[in-house]
């Protein structure tokens, strides 16, 4: 995959973006507009949100800055548009490659916020799966090609207590593509737009849901997962018996843990890495999960799909971190696949750990999830101010200059990462026009009386742990040992 050269001149998309950005603030727009511009020119990380009150671009108090994510107000719907319209990077084909994956917002003592949720963690503290309360946000992000930690951020959507991931995705995915084809991003003949998903996703209901788009699906499966080959013809069937009887809905299974059940591949290659040694890509096409009326598809009317794909096998010798090299399972939802296929897609996928790069970046930089804030709505304020805050670094990348500390190697000026980039930006931001008003002069407000007691508390919340259906919650039989293997989707 290779990057297509973004056109046009880099500072003026930048300022034009900026002036959208702030048509998108519809309430308290000044303070909430400085306040982005305090994330990108502040020295070091986030830390703090009051601490953003003292960089010299935030030029209110630090009462208008929660002022701003309490109150103010943010047209999603048109900076998501304005999202869509800007120069997105894409592969050597020309074709769009969207990653998505859930990242949370952890509030585990904030017993006074609203429409948390328990949010899966892996690798916190002893254990490794836990669930701890929080806001888990959706993001969508359009991956670049190479190694690199730049991805560009189209949507993020909150998730609410008892939303079904796999609606809640689709509808998500459903609209972030149609923005996409109203801002001409894809046109009629142009390659299909490629979804990656990491394993936390039913990717073929994805693809059935998406089945309209013009999408293709590639996602990480389970290593209990079993698949069934296609369905034999009733020719075939009469030939193999010749008693006769009922035509089997499903042909024979594809075991993951079983290689008898394997079969020759339909298509196999073997590549040499520096990265990775010997990647060795096996592809078995027309595969497809044997699915009942029950969970997702319990309210399905009439005959169940048969949602047929191709599932992809990658070994490699040793990874870069030194760890155990288990096979990597993909399944696509492309019928059949070629062995020149079956090389994009397993490094299509690979590309789309570069989404925890991103974040790593709006965590750890950023401050995404730094504010300690109550209301979830006041959390969506914040995270669209992150993205827009994110996108403009995004644009400033090749005006950026590289302000390296001593101990930090040359980078070529448009390899600079999104945290080197924010280095320079405030030398960016001094050319670049400002759209927020000059503040008024004003006092603060008395406040409560010194010794007064509080005579009027927040609200507590549970946090909730329902399915969608409406039904306790229990522990995944994925997270216990010694399971059979999942025959059913």
């Amino acid at each position: 995959m290779v990057s297509v050269v973004e056109q046009g001149d880099p500072f003026a998309e930048l300022s034009r973006f900026r002036g959208v950005f702030y048509d998108c603030l519809t309430g308290r727009r000044d303070a909430m507009f400085e306040l982005a511009d305090a994330v990108l020119c502040t020295d070091g990380p986030v830390k703090t949100l009051v601490g953003l009150a003292l960089a010299p671009e935030r030029r209110r108090g630090h009462g208008a800055l929660y002022g701003a994510l309490n109150r103010g107000r943010v047209d999603v719907d048109r900076l998501r548009t304005a999202l869509a319209r800007l120069p997105l990077p894409r592969a050597a084909d020309g074709r769009l490659v969207l990653a998505v994956d859930v990242s949370p917002w952890l509030r585990p003592d904030a017993d006074t916020s609203n429409a948390r949720s328990f949010c899966h963690t892996y690798g916190r503290g002893d254990a490794k799966h836990q669930m701890i309360p929080g806001w888990p946000y959706s993001w969508v992000v359009a991956l670049e090609s190479g190694r690199t930690s730049w991805v560009a951020p189209l949507d993020a959507v909150r998730l609410r207590p008892g939303d079904d991931l796999g609606a809640a995705t689709a509808s998500q995915l459903r609209g972030l593509v149609e923005r996409l084809v109203a801002a001409d991003q894809w046109c009629a003949g142009d390659p299909l737009m490629w979804i990656v998903a990491d394993a936390g996703y039913d990717v073929m209901r994805l693809a059935w849901l998406l089945r309209d788009l013009p999408v293709e699906i590639l996602g990480r499966l389970r290593s209990d997962r079993v698949m069934r080959r296609p369905a034999p013809t009733r020719a075939e069937f009469a030939q193999a018996n010749p008693a006769g009887g009922r035509p089997p809905k499903h042909g024979g299974e594809f075991i993951f843990k079983d290689a008898r059940t394997w079969g020759a591949p339909d298509a196999e290659t073997k590549a040499e890495t520096t990265r990775y040694g010997t990647v060795h890509a096996q592809g078995w096409n027309r595969l497809h999960p044997e699915l009942q009326q029950r969970a997702a598809w319990r309210d399905h009317p009439g005959k169940l799909p048969v949602i047929e794909g191709t599932v992809v096998r990658l070994q490699v010798d040793y990874l870069p971190s030194g760890g155990d090299p288990k096979p990597l399972r993909l399944w696509w939802s492309r019928p059949t696949a070629s062995p020149a296929d079956t090389d994009l897609a397993w490094q299509t996928f690979l590309r789309r750990f570069d989404i925890e790069h991103f974040f790593r970046m709006i965590k750890q930089t950023l401050g995404w999830t730094a504010p300690r804030l109550r209301d979830a709505e006041a959390a969506d304020r914040w995270t669209w101010l992150t993205v827009a805050a994110h996108t403009q670094l995004r644009l400033a990348r090749p005006l950026a200059i590289d302000l390296r500390r001593p101990w930090e190697k040359p980078t070529e000026p448009n390899k600079l990462t999104p945290a080197r980039v924010r280095r320079g930006f405030r030398h960016l931001h001094a050319r670049t026009s400002t759209p927020a008003a000059v503040p008024k002069p004003s006092r603060p407000g008395p406040g409560r009386p010194p010794g007064s007691k509080n005579r009027r508390p927040a609200n507590r919340y549970d946090v909730g742990l329902l399915l969608v259906t409406g039904e306790p919650y229990r522990r995944p039989t994925h997270h216990k040992v010694g399971t059979k293997p999942r025959r059913t989707g």
